[in-house]
């Protein structure tokens, strides 16, 4: 193998990892989403405050992603 092919396959490995470490933010935003429709259905009254710590979940969900996202460019 020549540094080019080397070079390559790092590459096409990263894209992998990134594809693997965005599977659980994905799952973990649809949880929060599927539980937060559960919980107003069972109170609805508590709808608006159930909507804010649902933004806030997802936030801190999605922030996972971009720490996958950063991480091989940190480490490149």
């Amino acid at each position: 193998m020549d540094i080019t092919n080397i070079a390559e396959l790092s590459g096409n490995i990263a894209v992998v990892g990134y594809g693997l470490a965005a599977i659980g933010p994905g799952i973990g935003v649809g949880l929060v989403v599927s539980k937060t429709i559960e919980s107003i259905a069972r109170q609805p009254e508590l709808a608006s405050r159930l909507q804010v710590t649902m933004w806030l979940g997802i936030a801190f969900t999605e922030a996972l992603a971009l720490i996958g996202l950063a991480t091989p460019f940190i480490f490149a």
